[in-house]
């Protein structure tokens, strides 16, 4: 399987913090959570697309998988975590 390639760690938090004011903004103009999240979720596929191999693509969504099973998302909600994917 080839491997997701590693992510200087001032390129994640400033892409984090984008995400961050953009959800804050959609949040201020009152869209729903699940048409945020839809939007965000959509646009990060097309991105993750156009960036990986499919087989990297599957394992980051293997990964977000487990920890929904496993209630690690649930531990996390209210804490920013863009980025921890």
């Amino acid at each position: 399987m080839t491997q997701a390639p590693e992510i200087p760690e001032r390129d994640l938090s400033l892409a984090g913090a984008v995400v961050d004011k953009a959800i804050e903004h959609m949040v201020g103009k009152s869209i729903p959570p699940i048409a945020i999240a839809s939007a965000l979720l959509g646009g990060a596929m097309g991105v993750l697309s156009h960036a990986l191999p499919d087989d990297v693509i599957v394992q980051i969504l293997t990964n977000a998988l487990e920890s929904v099973e496993s209630g690690e998302l649930r531990k996390t909600a209210g804490r920013d975590t863009a980025g921890n994917a």
